[in-house]
């Protein structure tokens, strides 16, 4: 699951053209947005299928565990390298709280249900966010616009149809288009990561953003290798039983899901504008798809599609009114 714009997301690990370069050179700007909405729309509608194929010899839990360990430890390492102050006690405790809420919860959902549904699905459910954010900003006094709570509803119609019984071909009786199960896991791991999401707007954060999201990284790393001690993760974890593609989806996941992809995303804000970025919300499930049919060997239902295109509709709805909200 990738985080959130109201999460601190890591600056550029590698200088890429700053701000000002954008507006003296625009035929090379077009060329390195183009490329880097490429990276986005891509890298992270690739991670679905990186994690589906990672759960299938490594236990969810120890993977999850792995890829914010390493991935926050190494970017920890390189903040404090390059002259970042130590965090206060306060900004390791909201770091916690955002980890916990964004990695521990939203990516774990993401990493458990892998074993029980398509990385197609899981990305659809994932992108139910912002339908998620309009009810929390709802709940906390932020009246939504009518066309917003259309798009809310449109979007939950779609995750009915996914979870709810329904006749299919073959089948005997009524059976829910996917596992009802690992749908409802992917739910509230989106609900949790807009909590999160909500939380670190007004949280305590350290400066720079990378050693923010370093710390949330290692937080949730540490939650999700403790929680697969308790559930027998690491127990059952054999490196001799890890498959060749199951090792090269954490390390894909840790370099390119972790690292590259958002110091991507952090520099896209800084150059784009936020209703462009915003996009990968509705582009990465259809990315997910495609890959999960093309390389995963994964195989949905027509209901399946009608339902991840209402999702997607209702995702886009909203997205695009809170668009028009802020220029108006």
């Amino acid at each position: 699951m990738p985080e959130s714009r109201s999460s601190a997301t890591p600056p550029p690990l590698s200088a890429p053209p700053v701000v000002t370069d954008q507006l003296t050179d625009p035929v090379v700007a077009r060329w390195k947005l183009i490329g880097g909405f490429i990276i986005i729309y891509v890298v992270w509608g690739s991670t679905y299928l990186a994690i589906k194929w990672g759960v299938q010899t490594i236990p969810p839990f120890a993977l999850g565990a792995m890829r914010f360990l390493l991935a926050g430890g190494a970017l920890y390492a390189l903040m404090r390298w390059r002259g970042a102050a130590a965090p206060s006690r306060a900004e390791w405790r909201d770091s916690a709280i955002v980890g916990a809420l964004l990695l521990f919860v939203g990516n774990g959902a993401v990493s458990w249900a892998s074993q029980r549904v398509s990385s197609g699905i899981a990305s659809v459910l994932v992108a139910t966010v912002p339908l998620w954010l309009v009810l929390c900003e709802a709940y906390q006094g932020k009246r939504p616009r009518v066309m917003q709570l259309v798009g809310v509803v449109v979007g939950l119609v779609g995750v009915a149809l996914l979870v709810l019984p329904s006749s299919r071909a073959g089948a005997g009786g009524r059976t829910p288009v996917v596992d009802p199960v690992g749908a409802v896991v992917l739910t509230l791991g989106s609900l949790s990561w807009t909590v999160g999401s909500l939380y670190s707007r007004a949280s305590q954060q350290a400066k720079p953003a990378a050693l923010a999201i370093a710390m949330q990284m290692l937080t949730g790393g540490v939650l999700l290798s403790v929680l697969a001690a308790l559930t027998g993760d690491w127990a059952r974890l054999h490196p001799s039983n890890v498959t060749y593609i199951s090792a090269a989806s954490l390390l894909y996941l840790i370099i390119f899901g972790s690292l590259i992809g958002f110091s991507t995303y952090m520099w896209l804000l800084k150059v784009a504008s936020p209703t462009a970025v915003g996009t990968y919300a509705y582009v990465n499930p259809l990315v997910a798809v495609l890959l999960g049919v093309a390389l995963g060997g994964e195989r949905l239902p027509a209901t399946a599609f009608v339902a991840m295109s209402i999702i997607v509709g209702g995702v886009a709805l909203v997205s695009l009114v809170d668009a028009r909200r802020r220029r108006s």
